[in-house]
């Protein structure tokens, strides 16, 4: 990172879940910079939870100078919620935001009595810090309306809100960023592939030394180009990994059972990578991120209530919010007298863009026998095409 840049933001290791939905292993960081030439801009506050430890860094890092600027890329609390603090600590520094992110900071009353006026930026606006130009990038939708990125021209670094962000801590695993990377993006961010997608084609223009994005490590080098290559492929709805999810939710195990034959046959036959998640008790959050990283899926369930095992309703609920699409999905269900999962299964994976669902759909009758297991074999058959 470069000399004029200064990590100031905060871990919150005892946040054990994002959104108040995801799960946090490792905690979860909220990053801000110092970023200085002749005038002083900081880049994103913290979650109020951090407001303390913030402003301590921030005068820490001031070293007794007083702040020109603070920069609003993204209005969402986690990034917003010391906004106020820091502007009663620092009367004289200015708001630079969005014309969106102005309003969002009235709903959120972000600005203290007798605050000034946030100066508010566009798309190709510049800020000129002396020595560092702020060159600024609309990224609506990225996930918020209001999101804002910078780019600072003379040091080559692009700050990219919650963009390239992941789970975990500041410093946890940074050399493994894909990993939490990949579930933050289809879990936060997968929804806006399009949104992301125009960002990229924007950013591809830019030579980009560093990237500091508001969540996880910085990123330079051999993890900064990988990082924009995988961007690339999620945002498109690409494909990452040849491979098939098998997703089973089994009330008894008797689903489950098929599921771990059907691994096995996949793998006899070199289907690619073969990954099976039990809906009831993994994390849905890797689920649906493995979802969208292989190029197959296949939905094992059991009926219930004449329609299908909850968590296999929400997986697939989930899968349609988050735009899972172009993708090719075997079925396979299971009932012991009116088996109606794969009915309600197939109605909500049409719901979705360019899914292919392939036949046979597997049809078990209370536990696998030669019939339904001949149906399994044919499903491999295609699948591991």
């Amino acid at each position: 990172m470069n000399q004029k840049v200064q990590y100031i933001g905060c871990d919150d290791r005892d946040l054990t879940l994002f959104e108040s939905q995801y799960d946090l292993p490792e905690g979860m960081c909220y990053n801000s910079y110092l970023l200085s030439g002749q005038k002083i801009a900081v880049m994103d506050s913290v979650d109020s939870r951090k407001t303390d430890e913030w402003l301590h860094n921030v005068a820490e890092a001031l070293h007794g100078a007083q702040p020109d600027y603070i920069i609003i890329h993204h209005m969402e609390p986690d990034h917003s919620g010391s906004l106020c603090a820091f502007l009663t600590a620092y009367p004289t520094a200015q708001v630079v935001c969005s014309d969106r992110a102005v309003k969002m900071i009235g709903q959120f009353q972000c600005l203290p009595e007798g605050a000034k006026a946030p100066l508010v930026i566009k798309e190709g606006d510049a800020l000129d810090l002396g020595g560092i130009t702020l060159r600024f990038l609309a990224a609506p939708m990225i996930h918020w309306p209001e999101v804002m990125v910078s780019y600072a021209e003379e040091i080559r670094t692009l700050f990219s809100a919650d963009a390239f962000g992941k789970f975990g801590v500041y410093d946890a695993d940074a050399d493994d960023w894909a990993c939490e990377a990949r579930r933050y993006y289809f879990n936060i961010c997968g929804k806006y592939g399009m949104p992301v997608s125009r960002l990229m084609a924007k950013i591809q223009a830019l030579q980009i030394d560093t990237i500091c994005p508001l969540h996880g490590p910085v990123l330079e080098g051999e993890q900064k180009d990988e990082a924009v290559r995988l961007y690339s492929i999620w945002s498109a709805y690409g494909i990452e990994t040849k491979g098939v999810l098998i997703a089973c939710a089994s009330i008894h195990g008797n689903t489950m059972a098929a599921a771990e034959r059907l691994a096995e046959m996949l793998r006899e036959r070199e289907a690619g990578r073969v990954e099976l998640t039990d809906l009831c008790r993994d994390d849905m959050a890797e689920a649906i991120e493995d979802a969208f990283r292989m190029d197959r899926l296949i939905v094992c369930a059991s009926s219930y209530d004449n329609n299908v095992f909850p968590p296999m309703h929400q997986f697939l609920w989930k899968l349609q919010q988050k735009g899972f699409q172009n993708r090719r999905v075997g079925i396979v269900e299971n009932g012991s007298w009116a088996p109606s999962a794969g009915r309600e299964m197939k109605a909500l994976l049409t719901g979705m863009t360019g899914i292919k669902i392939e036949e046979p759909m597997v049809t078990i009758i209370s536990r696998l026998n030669p019939d339904s297991e001949a149906q399994l074999t044919a499903l491999a058959d295609v699948m591991a095409k």
